[in-house]
């Protein structure tokens, strides 16, 4: 199952490509979908490809969310018989 996930642009190629960062790892992404994407901005990446534009707080909450499910099931693995 593949998941979209907020990140931020951390450079912009002039071939429609860029480098997008989410928690000190660094992704090549294709920007085509999202035009007028600037250095800095926040978007949704699927499948390597940026397809939405967002706020940081929007990322910032999605992100928060992921980080309590992955905590809630690290807890119920370790709580397992």
């Amino acid at each position: 199952m593949c998941l979209a996930m907020p990140m931020k642009i951390m450079e912009i190629r002039g071939d429609g490509t860029g480098v997008a960062e989410l928690d000190g790892s660094r992704h090549e992404v294709n920007l085509l979908l999202v035009p007028d994407i600037k250095t800095g901005d926040f978007v949704i990446v699927h499948a390597g490809f940026a397809i939405e534009r967002m706020n940081e707080h929007e990322a910032n909450a999605i992100l928060a969310v992921f980080a309590e499910i992955a905590d809630w099931q690290k807890n119920a693995v370790e709580a397992a018989p």
